[in-house]
């Protein structure tokens, strides 16, 4: 349970003021005047006044140590009051600038020399140097505390902008899963169902390879979602592996689907296939489905090359087409969430993108991931 600082206020000068009442119980034993009615009301007064000292630090230290040397000036043993002026101090030192704690801490000293030489003590050095001594380490505790109290602010602050980024973060990652599953797959069910509806009298065999299409093509949708799913639930990390994530593996399946569905894409691979990196391998089959996607829906008629190349310490992606059946109001290169998850997506590994009008018309997306990427933070 927490305790709020009001609260906790209260409790310390209720703590203080028992300490005090007996203190001044004592004062005979120890060769002082005993405290009568006003001194003991002084003294309660002093002490009490500590409670409010969150809500107005300066004012319960000036009125504290005010009140402490009218207690003292009437005859009454000052320790009795001391707490209450140090506590104060204290607080002001805690919640205040430098100077301002300096100023209380003068204060609190003048006042400690006035006790001494009002009780008449036979060490006065000895006051004197506690009156320099005790307010100023009073101070020093209270400045480390507005330090640490700052620091742990500082602290937090830091910890809520990190937590903060990491969402944005993990929501653009999934934004961009969602639109390269959904975009891509989506766009080819479309152009089906429309082929499947348009030749569904007149050509019932091409009706039926468009309805197996557009069956192949939502279960790997599912497929996909269900993997996305099974890796942002937490609770189902240790419930078993889940399906492999697409990489360039997949590619031909796709180019055959997007050629089953009308688009005329043909796929070329140079040099030895070989095994990446999973991110790397994601990143580049992403790109490429972007890509393929971009020319379904803005250049369904354009003739479209794939070409994937296995360097030494780089894999390089091309997606070029030539432009044909393009709507130059949609072909845009500078918008689109797609283009900008997938400069997103290189960066992320360490790779570079190039994406815009080809040299002999159309457009193309270039993409080159270095092998030996690791995401960056």
């Amino acid at each position: 349970m927490r305790i709020r600082p009001v609260a906790a206020d209260v409790f310390v000068a209720l703590a203080q003021t028992c300490v005090a009442v007996l203190l001044g119980r004592e004062a005979s034993s120890q060769g002082q005047p005993p405290l009568d009615l006003v001194g003991y009301g002084l003294a309660v007064v002093i002490n009490m006044a500590c409670a409010f000292r969150s809500r107005a630090p300066v004012g319960v230290c000036l009125f504290v140590v005010a009140t402490w040397t009218l207690y003292v000036a009437l005859g009454n043993w000052p320790v009795v009051g001391s707490y209450g002026g140090l506590i104060a101090c204290y607080t002001v030192a805690a919640t205040r600038p430098a100077r301002t704690s300096a100023s209380c801490a003068v204060l609190l000293g003048a006042v400690w020399l006035f006790a001494g030489f009002r009780v008449g003590s036979d060490s006065l050095p000895s006051v004197a140097v506690q009156a320099v001594a005790v307010p100023a380490v009073i101070r020093r505790f209270g400045r480390v505390a507005r330090r640490s109290a700052r620091l742990a602010e500082q602290l937090a602050q830091e910890q809520e902008a990190r937590a903060r980024r990491e969402v944005a973060e993990e929501r653009g990652r999934i934004a961009r899963e969602l639109h390269d599953i959904i975009a891509h797959h989506m766009s080819v069910i479309s152009v089906q169902s429309g082929l499947a509806r348009f030749v569904f009298t007149s050509d019932p065999a091409t009706a039926r390879g468009a309805l197996g299409t557009i069956s192949a093509t939502s279960q790997e949708a599912l497929e996909e979602l269900r993997r996305m799913l099974h890796v942002l639930r937490a609770e189902d990390l240790d419930d078993g592996p889940s399906a492999p994530m697409p990489g360039l593996a997949r590619l031909p399946d796709m180019v055959e689907r997007l050629r089953a569905g009308g688009l005329p894409v043909g796929l070329r691979v140079r040099g030895e296939a070989r095994a990446l990196a999973p991110g790397v391998d994601l990143c580049a089959y992403r790109v490429a489905q972007e890509a393929l996607t971009n020319v379904l829906k803005h250049a369904p008629g354009a003739v479209t090359s794939v070409e994937v190349s296995y360097e030494r310490n780089h894999v390089a992606l091309a997606v070029v087409n030539d432009g044909t059946g393009a709507n130059p109001a949609r072909n845009r290169t500078g918008g689109g969430h797609g283009l900008i998850g997938m400069r997103e997506r290189a960066k992320l590994y360490g790779g570079t993108i190039t994406t815009g009008p080809g040299r002999e018309g159309g457009f193309e997306v270039r993409l080159l991931l270095p092998t030996s990427a690791q995401p960056t933070a």
